[in-house]
């Protein structure tokens, strides 16, 4: 949706830009606006995005054409339409698209997560705190959109912002206290969460990530840094991980106060693991003079971060610690995050949206603690994306896992050997990996080898239920994929089983 519209007055361009430059008009006033110059309408305000895709101000021609009656761009353009010209049209068409909604974030106790991992799991987390506190609660994350009505499956996952802005306005009118946001370091580049303040601000953690699109760990940390620009100048709280060394990083960058969360570095939240099996853990949350103990079945001390993280948001928003725990422990799983497929199967299975080396890292050691037999991986590496991490990723798995298989992830047009052979530039051992190109025959193996006590980790693809070979996008769930082979296995099992044959009295 490149498209929002405001059916009363409109809106003034001055008012919200006082320092931006008018021609052709002393001011602008906008009903709607449009930043795709293929799809304006009459009356719209066009936005020349300037972007990897292009640059909307080679085509203004075709936005006026179209309709357009305005044009809201970066510099002096040679058309007879009024025109406003601004340093960012990125920063600018996120406040004209809120302006446009009726500012809906004024309305809402809004939340924003971000951080390398962690993050989609965080944004469940504080929904499922807020809605024990009695609220209807909005959400915009990975997994899902919600506007506490409607439920949609997202294309990305952070929306633009018109797209934002349309949910946030739904959020509003459906009665909501409360809009969770989970925001990827490219929608921060992007500015994609532009016209929008935060009562608080989540940074889970800061790794090593997405340089392919950052260029550099520097642009990387300074887009997360990003989200502290929009918290409220005096109400606005952070929080932050203490015992994470890239957060700690970024505590300078941020303003006002600041919430601390930890489990080793002193901290205003912290918590302490009590035990810890393969299907749940207890830690104890601390919070000043109150402890509570936390049984949830969700496990690794990743996960812990995340309930420190949202407790922390609760505890802030004035929900008192037993609301907040009852939040916690109503959240039993995340698609697709660790995620337990049990199907009367002996070993354990989880699929888990592990896809970068850290990441993987991370999900291995974490199932390795409470493994007492092997640990057998599934994973692989997207297509047509930079190779930098692939030998990465090999390290990591080579050194957790007793037996590895690698496999396709998102091919696309990339030839899958390829990709494994840059994976297998990693290890140490080459020969002890399995490559298996095809995705279902990968996770059918996995399992096949698996005896009493063993893991399977699926790794890579997580809740998603699609897989893109080529330029096509076909269906295919891990989840569904394990399930499947699993309950068969399982049958055939039961059907080996010798039943005594009862005859019939004469």
């Amino acid at each position: 949706m490149q498209h929002v519209a405001n059916r009363g007055r409109g809106i003034s361009l001055r008012e919200i830009f006082p320092d931006a430059q008018f021609f052709g008009a002393s001011d602008i006033t906008a009903r709607s606006c449009c930043s795709d110059s293929r799809k304006c309408q009459p009356g719209d305000v066009f936005i020349a995005l300037v972007g990897r895709d292009g640059d909307g101000h080679d085509h203004v021609h075709q936005a006026i054409q179209q309709g357009a009656v305005a044009v809201l761009a970066e510099r002096l353009l040679p058309v007879a339409a009024p025109t406003c010209v601004v340093s960012d049209t990125r920063e600018a068409w996120g406040h004209v698209c809120h302006s446009l909604a009726g500012h809906p974030a004024d309305n809402l106790l809004t939340v924003g997560v971000t951080g390398s991992v962690g993050k989609t799991t965080t944004t469940l987390l504080l929904a499922s705190v807020f809605e024990a506190a009695g609220q209807h609660v909005g959400l915009t994350s990975t997994i899902a959109y919600s506007d506490s009505l409607k439920v949609r499956t997202p294309r990305r996952t952070t929306p633009a912002p018109p797209v934002l802005a349309k949910w946030m306005s739904r959020m509003v009118g459906n009665g909501c206290g409360s809009a969770i946001l989970e925001l990827s370091s490219e929608a921060l580049a992007q500015r994609r969460l532009a016209g929008v303040q935060l009562d608080a601000a989540v940074l889970t953690n800061v790794r090593r990530d997405h340089l392919e699109f950052h260029g550099s760990q520097l642009n990387y940390r300074n887009a997360k840094a990003r989200l502290f620009n929009h918290l409220k100048e005096t109400s606005g709280v952070s929080v932050l991980n203490v015992d994470d060394a890239g957060s700690q990083s970024l505590l300078g960058k941020t303003a006002g106060a600041v919430m601390t969360v930890g489990m080793h570095e002193q901290a205003e939240l912290m918590a302490t693991v009590v035990e810890r099996y393969a299907g749940e853990q207890t830690f104890l949350l601390t919070a000043g003079n109150e402890t509570a103990a936390v049984r949830t079945r969700m496990i690794g001390d990743q996960h812990v971060y995340n309930c420190l993280s949202a407790a922390a948001v609760g505890l802030v928003a004035g929900l008192d610690l037993a609301t907040v725990v009852k939040g916690i422990e109503a959240v039993e799983m995340v698609p697709g995050r660790l995620q337990r497929i049990e199907c009367g199967q002996p070993f354990a299975v989880y699929v888990d949206y592990a896809r970068t080396p850290d990441s993987l890292s991370l999900c291995l050691s974490t199932i390795r603690k409470v493994t007492d037999g092997r640990l057998i991986v599934v994973y692989g590496a997207e297509g047509d994306r930079s190779g930098e991490n692939r030998p990465r990723l090999g390290r990591a798995a080579e050194r957790y896992a007793d037996t590895t298989i690698i496999t396709g992830h998102n091919p696309r047009h990339e030839e899958p050997l390829q990709i494994v052979h840059d994976i297998l530039d990693g290890y140490d051992d080459p020969a002890r990996a399995h490559a298996i190109p095809n995705r279902q025959r990968a996770i059918e193996f996995a399992l096949s080898r698996a005896r009493s006590g063993d893991a399977v980790i699926i790794a890579g693809k997580g809740h998603e239920d699609w897989q893109i070979v080529g330029s096509r996008k076909r269906k295919f769930s891990d989840a569904d994929t394990a399930r499947k082979w699993l309950y068969e296995s399982v049958a055939d099992q039961v059907d080996a089983i010798p039943f005594p044959r009862w005859k019939r009295s004469a």
